[in-house]
């Protein structure tokens, strides 16, 4: 799996400070704009978090490429509605050689590894066969497992990408998208590092932990990892 940070908003916090800004301020907007160069960021941004002034996070968004995920993570990735989202496509787009992911799980037992690899690759032969005869790819592609690899480009917003880290880095996440999850965290940080400095699952964000009787009970051991992120 690999994230690449194609794009983001240029100044991310600054756009943040000069919206939360305009909110409380008669000050016509080049005013403004020469107000918050002299205020510090984390200050103003921490005051708005506390706040849980969150729609002003919305001006700063960040493009991501995803590749090497299932198209199991994939489905999940998608449910996350406030996002864009463009998929490669398997109507259009023809797979001659198996491309998929193993679920560590399988991988380890060698037995079963070997099965399911065999398996998989059995349906992409059936799949390339059906193609060769004649079939569209958009039908032929009904074969194609959920362990099948895409390609994905996401659009989040920092509103929703804090959401989005909150339940998908979550030890209680499947774990291919909490893998991506944390790669895309780590990206993020680097543009933005006092809006992301806590996200994370609830144990990290708020330090308490939202999965009740289903938490992993490993509080600090998670909060160590993230802050190394």
């Amino acid at each position: 799996m690999k994230a690449t940070l194609l794009n983001f908003t240029p100044a991310p916090e600054k756009t943040i400070v000069l919206a939360a800004r305009l909110c409380y301020s008669d000050s016509d907007i080049s005013q403004l704009q020469k107000k918050v160069e002299d205020i510090s960021y984390e200050k103003f941004l921490g005051k708005i978090l506390k706040m849980g002034h969150l729609s002003v996070l919305e001006h700063a968004s960040f493009t991501f490429g995803i590749e090497g995920i299932s198209r199991a993570t994939s489905h999940q990735l998608v449910r996350h509605r406030l996002a864009s989202y463009s998929q490669q496509s398997q109507r259009y787009v023809k797979f001659k050689e198996p491309e998929f992911v193993t679920p560590p799980s399988v991988k380890k037992n060698l037995k079963l590894g070997e099965k399911f690899s065999n398996t998989v690759a059995s349906l992409y032969n059936f799949y390339n066969e059906m193609l060769e005869a004649g079939i569209p790819a958009e039908d032929a592609r009904y074969v194609l497992p959920n362990a099948a690899e895409t390609k994905i480009i996401v659009t989040m917003n920092a509103r929703e990408l804090l959401h989005f880290f909150g339940l998908r880095s979550c030890e209680r996440a499947q774990w291919e998208i909490r893998d991506m999850a944390k790669k895309m965290l780590a990206l993020v940080k680097k543009e933005a590092s006092f809006i992301f400095k806590k996200a994370g699952p609830g144990c990290v964000s708020t330090n308490k932990c939202t999965e009740g009787e289903l938490t992993c009970g490993r509080p600090d051991e998670i909060r160590e990892e993230f802050k190394k992120l």
